[in-house]
């Protein structure tokens, strides 16, 4: 694979600030603080805490005591809203998506209650993040391409449904979102609200893996694609304006932090937080020939990790299909009843030593003495690792 300096990488990056224009999106007027206010955690029971806008002034002395240094947080080109999310999602079927999708394409799988969403990275790129409702939970689908970090989250905090939009700024090159209810700033990577009147709130992350087209074509036909002809905007999809972004031998773009050299910072990381215990696998660690399995533990739970050849990095080359293999990865409980299983490769199919049923990529066990079954996801980051270690240094890395 080609090297690609800062430079050139600056001016693929450019080509995103041009699609998106220069006009600030229209933001309502917040009503400055009331000092009789209670704090922000006695209130999200109710209403959410009134005050100024973290858009506009992230200084403000009426915030809470800010998560992270506001000076820190640097501008990426566009204005807030300038990278558009979609916030009235339109969709379609595999069937229709599968006309434009290649088998490789990197996709996100979200199911809730049986309803099953596909959000294209081809369409994510471009958009960063998709306010949906899925299976009756609100929810904000986001992907910061700079560090190739796919996470959803519920968008209710507290008992007050809102929407989330690009605030056009970065923290340590990670997207920095704002949710239009406050105004307050929120960390993509952690689901952390950072500077405004939400500060020190979380948001719920839920199970959205990153999987190629084709595990969606094999084991999810009847799921609802998001359809990239009616987003609202007209983008070059399929094509991939951060083009040599993943390289495991360079630099992060717009990073202003320090690498934690135990691994490469562009190394790519399969991430896992349990029971306040985070733990990191290198790519090298968990990937085979076609496929392979790794067992391991994060916070004294059991872990095992799948991954399957297959899926083409989006931030590679010009067109995502044809970025390399790096695989799709899959992480579950192994503990079905009262039994924690192994696992095993065979014949490229993962068995579990105990009984010997299949089981494919998504958890499901499809054929055996447990088929019909369905291990537990566990909800997991893959990202660089300049990212995750920034926002997790005490992380434990497992390296191949």
């Amino acid at each position: 694979m080609r090297t690609r300096s800062v430079t050139a990488i600056a001016a693929a990056f450019s080509i995103v600030i041009a699609a998106c224009g220069t006009t600030p999106a229209e933001r309502a007027e917040v009503p400055a603080p009331d000092a009789s206010e209670p704090a922000v955690a006695e209130v999200l029971s109710g209403p959410l805490p009134e005050g100024p806008s973290a858009l506009d002034d992230r200084f403000n002395s009426a915030f809470p005591e800010p998560l992270i240094d506001p000076s820190e947080i640097r501008s990426g080109g566009p204005p807030p809203d300038g990278i558009p999310p979609i916030d009235e999602p339109q969709f379609i079927s595999v069937a229709e998506a599968d006309e434009w999708l290649a088998d490789t394409e990197p996709v996100l799988l979200l199911d809730i209650e049986g309803d099953v969403r596909v959000y294209p990275v081809q369409i994510l790129i471009w958009h960063e993040i998709v306010n949906d409702t899925v299976g009756g939970v609100p929810v904000s689908v986001t992907y910061c391409p700079l560090c190739n970090s796919a996470i959803t989250f519920e968008r209710t905090i507290g008992d007050t449904e809102t929407t989330f939009g690009t605030s056009g700024s970065l923290y340590v090159a990670n997207l920095v979102m704002y949710d239009r209810a406050t105004e307050s700033l929120w960390n993509q990577l952690d689901g952390r609200a950072v500077v405004g009147m939400l500060t020190g709130q979380v948001l719920n992350q839920l199970s959205s893996p990153m999987v190629a087209w084709s595990e969606i074509l094999e084991f999810q036909p009847d799921a609802l694609v998001l359809d990239r002809d009616r987003t609202g905007v007209s983008r070059a999809y399929g094509t991939n304006p951060y083009t040599g972004l993943d390289n495991p031998d360079g630099q992060p773009f717009l990073f202003n932090g320090e690498v934690d050299v135990r691994a490469k910072a562009m190394q790519r990381i399969v991430a896992v937080e349990r029971n306040g215990e985070a733990a990191a696998w290198t790519l090298d660690a968990i990937a085979g020939s076609d496929a392979a399995t790794t067992a391991g533990a994060v916070g004294g739970d059991p872990v095992v990790i799948f991954w399957k050849a297959g899926q083409s990095s989006a931030l590679e080359q010009s067109e995502l299909s044809a970025g390399r293999d790096v695989g799709t990865v899959g992480v579950f409980s192994p503990t079905v009843g009262d039994r924690t299983l192994e696992f095993v490769v065979e014949n490229d199919e993962f068995v579990d030593a105990q009984t010997g049923t299949t089981w494919n990529l998504l958890g499901a066990a499809v054929g055996g003495e447990l088929e019909g079954s369905q291990l537990t996801p566990v909800v997991f980051v893959r990202t660089f690792w300049f990212s995750w270690s920034t926002f997790r240094p005490d992380t434990t890395l497992v390296e191949g």
